[in-house]
């Protein structure tokens, strides 16, 4: 019987490459193909996101429920039974009202929004003295301004501002994962 030699069946490191850039360019093309699709119907991007929050409430609710009757005192018992009743409760409410959990959300996103901008203010304030601080002042205030135009226009904003934005994140995503797997295949083409 013949022995087949140790390093028989691994592929070189350009060849590896190669074959996860491929599915890299893949994911790019699909984090793509899902961010135009968002800026185009933001409404059934939005509604699918809060369906994805209603079930990954659901799932969480469930697992502290679990959790809490696994053991431990008492006070930990009832802390993890409270945050899966309203995990749940916010679950089923986003999975049997999609709408309003939209809208829901839309405020809360302007909230987080808001605050963003007025710690980034406060760190300009911190750091003016640094190289490059006005960078981050025109973040803040365009931060600032994105959150306000959102909970000004609110709830008509919910409309347009959830699916918009994470379309948005999507297709910036996909370019940025398209630029990185095309520049990796760059490198490797001379290596191999």
């Amino acid at each position: 019987m013949a022995t087949t030699g140790s390093a028989e069946g691994l592929r070189s490191p350009a060849d590896v490459v190669k074959k996860i850039t491929v599915w890299y360019i893949v994911m790019a093309a699909v984090f793509i193909s899902l961010g135009t699709l968002a800026i185009i119907e933001p409404m059934v991007a939005a509604i699918a996101i809060v369906f994805l929050a209603g079930w990954l409430l659901v799932f969480g609710g469930a697992a502290h429920l679990v959790t809490a009757f696994g053991g431990g005192g008492t006070k930990q018992v009832l802390m993890h039974a409270l945050i899966g009743v309203l995990y749940l409760a916010g679950g089923i409410y986003f999975l049997t009202h999609p709408l309003l959990a939209v809208g829901t959300l839309t405020l809360v996103l302007a909230s987080v929004i808001l605050a963003e901008g007025v710690l980034e203010v406060l760190a300009y304030f911190r750091m003016r003295k640094e190289g490059a601080s006005g960078w981050l002042l025109l973040n803040a205030l365009v931060t600032l301004l994105l959150g306000g135009l959102i909970w000004v226009h609110w709830p008509s904003s919910s409309e347009w501002a959830i699916g918009t934005l994470v379309g948005v994140n999507l297709l910036v995503t996909g370019f940025s994962r398209l630029m990185f797997g095309l520049a990796a295949r760059k490198v490797i083409r001379p290596a191999a």
